[in-house]
């Protein structure tokens, strides 16, 4: 079995084991379940193709199946968007041509660097392939952290927070926000099985942090397109932000991600009140990025 049929056949078989058998209106059988899930006929059943057609699937066998039944596959595990993407990139449904495994370098065109200091009350993050962080503004840096202080190779989002002890301080559900850059680095992998630079970080991860090893392992995948975030925030203290992301057309992978917070809220003043302490810091200040 090749490595990539062997993460479709886990991401098939974890998925199945995280249905809820009462939700997926199945007669009762009477049957007693030693495992929880669903089986693997009901599992076909639902799909509406044979036991032994999914079996095969699930066992990372060479099947191409048609978008049609992915998608009867997809509603039978009770996939999200995301994981119906990341179905798809497993079994080769996502893209036609190979692709080389050394991507070439991200960078952002000035244009965008005189969006974010034009930004000023925002917060910002420009995040590349594998949540590489190619740009942020100054309040982006007064809110998280000045990434250019890192090596070219270490400015990356999960990074910092499975690996860096001011993210586990700064983030107040720091868990939960870890957890989804692990499934979001899941999702990306499997679009990009074969990009050198994602497979280092991941070994690198797994190398150094226990929490990776175990979240990666769950094999769930996660799209970030917005949210929030609690903080406890060295200057300003607790406040809660929420993010929307921007997708930058003819800027393949690179995504925009603003934060604000709820007008007239605490939340809303410490966010200004750090703005204005950005000013007085010149680490904040936004630059190009450097190799």
């Amino acid at each position: 079995m090749t490595e990539k049929n062997a993460e479709l056949a886990d991401f098939l078989r974890r998925a199945r084991s995280q249905c809820d058998a009462t939700r997926a209106g199945l007669p009762a059988d009477g049957r007693v379940r030693r495992v929880p899930g669903l089986r693997r006929e009901e599992v076909a059943f639902l799909a509406g193709v044979s036991t032994d057609y999914y079996a095969r699937l699930e066992q990372g066998r060479r099947i191409v199946p048609s978008p049609s039944v992915v998608d009867a596959v997809g509603r039978a595990l009770g996939l999200d968007e995301a994981g119906r993407a990341h179905l798809a990139d497993l079994l080769g449904l996502s893209s036609t041509s190979p692709r080389p495994r050394t991507r070439p370098v991200q960078r952002v065109r000035p244009g965008l660097y005189q969006l974010l200091a034009a930004l000023a009350d925002v917060p910002v993050l420009v995040l590349g392939r594998r949540a590489d962080v190619l740009a942020q503004n100054r309040l982006g840096r007064a809110l998280f952290t000045d990434f250019e202080r890192f090596p070219a190779a270490h400015r990356n989002y999960a990074r910092w927070m499975l690996l860096d002890d001011d993210a586990r301080t700064l983030f107040v559900d720091w868990e939960e926000q870890a957890r989804v850059a692990v499934q979001s680095l899941r999702l990306e992998a499997g679009n990009d099985p074969a990009d050198r630079a994602t497979a280092e970080l991941i070994a690198e991860l797994r190398g150094s942090s226990p929490d990776f090893g175990r979240w990666w392992d769950e094999h769930r995948v996660n799209q970030r397109t917005h949210g929030s975030k609690r903080l406890r925030h060295r200057v300003v203290g607790d406040l809660t932000v929420e993010y929307e992301t921007l997708a930058l057309p003819g800027d393949a992978h690179t995504t925009l991600y603003a934060y604000s917070a709820e007008p007239g809220s605490p939340s809303q003043r410490a966010l200004s009140l750090l703005a204005s302490w950005s000013l007085a810091d010149p680490v904040s200040a936004p630059r190009p990025r450097s190799h």
